[in-house]
């Protein structure tokens, strides 16, 4: 797990990447940008999770790596692009009040 290193005062502190991610602290308008943007990427979401399941599920065990593992992890950028572009469309059309 990649650690990042941050200052706080004259001390370094170390984090993961992992727990920066999770102490995100929105405020309440954010929360409900976030909640939307939620809403409008589900489906799209459900569908790719059960694409990929589909995938694991129809490789042998000695196959689950290797082809198998970088088609999943170029849908799960494609899924984190979706996310992207749909924040930055959602506030082209002022959907959020956000900075684009």
């Amino acid at each position: 797990m990649r650690q990042l290193l941050r200052r706080s005062g004259n001390s370094p502190q170390v984090h993961t990447r992992r727990d920066t991610m999770a102490k995100l602290v929105l405020t309440a308008e954010q929360e409900a940008e976030a909640r939307r943007m939620a809403a409008l990427i589900a489906e799209k979401f459900a569908q790719e999770a059960l694409e990929m399941c589909r995938l694991m599920a129809s490789k042998a065990d000695p196959d689950l790596l290797g082809k198998a593992e970088f088609e999943i992890r170029d849908r799960v950028h494609a899924l984190g692009a979706h996310v992207i572009e749909t924040a930055l469309n959602e506030r082209k059309k002022g959907g959020t009040k956000g900075r684009a």
